[in-house]
């Protein structure tokens, strides 16, 4: 499915969150760098609200965060914050809280796979703007024959095993799409006044989510279907996962009275 660049001026097309400056990965231009271990592994990800999702995540993850389906394409998104800026789950030392689910989008950065010019392939490359890349690495990206290192060959091996993952969350999304089982769905709030009374309704998030109606009124056969396939697990957890909205914003609105922590 995917290959390490043969030219270190090959070119890509497209981009993703968290990468700012992809490059294909070539013992050519990445013999010397690797991974250091740094503070705030994950501050890459510390102003960033939603983060995208593969199906086969969706139990785990809804544990933590309501999982949603964002924009035209109805991509699987956790939902790790109430605000535009911030995560939530991501501490001021760049650790994630004990016990949160990390999604495999962000652990596979800063390796990705991405397609060539010509569309032709897929080629594995590094993020050269991540801050934990750089001399001297503490995981090397090649060893002194050339030849990838183990650490390099796994990270190669989750990007292929993730890329299969996108298309197994595609197809989940088209059959979600052929049962018109989407509905528009809103996340709103109340916020208490100075004086005690409830004020205006504030919306949180508007999202597609899996209408438990429609669902409900699905034959016999084509439910049974889609708890043999196991699709009916993985849409009870995002439905589950909704409630998760009001965890968020009660852990927002403790935070905020307690004051800034970064």
């Amino acid at each position: 499915m995917s290959e390490t660049a043969q030219s270190p001026n090959a070119s890509i097309t497209g981009a993703a969150l968290f990468y700012s400056n992809p490059e294909p990965l070539n013992v050519q231009m990445h013999s010397a760098i690797g991974l250091r271990r740094v503070d705030n592994p994950f501050a890459f990800a510390a102003n960033t609200q939603a983060v995208p999702l593969t199906v086969g995540e969706f139990a785990p993850a809804s544990l933590c965060f309501p999982v949603i389906f964002g924009g035209e394409k109805k991509q699987p998104l956790a939902v790790m914050g109430v605000l535009a800026s911030i995560n939530m789950f991501i501490k001021p030392d760049g650790f994630f809280e004990p016990g949160t689910y990390v999604p495999a989008y962000i652990r596979r950065y800063p390796f990705i796979l991405a397609a060539n010019a010509s569309r032709e392939n897929m080629v594995v490359c590094v993020d050269r703007g991540a801050a934990m890349l750089g001399d001297l690495p503490d995981l090397p990206f090649f060893d002194a024959n050339g030849e990838a290192t183990e650490y390099t060959k796994g990270c190669i091996q989750f990007c292929n095993d993730y890329e299969i993952e996108i298309r197994r969350t595609e197809s989940f999304v088209e059959l979600l799409e052929s049962l018109d089982l989407f509905e528009t769905r809103r996340s709103v709030y109340r916020p208490i006044l100075p004086d005690g009374q409830e004020g205006p309704e504030q919306l949180l998030a508007e999202f597609w989510g899996v209408s438990q109606e429609k669902l409900k009124a699905l034959p016999d056969a084509k439910l049974r279907e889609l708890m043999d396939n196991g699709a009916l697990g993985q849409i009870y957890a995002h439905i589950h996962s909704i409630g998760q909205f009001d965890n968020l914003l009660s852990v927002a609105m403790m935070r905020q009275a307690q004051g800034p922590t970064r």
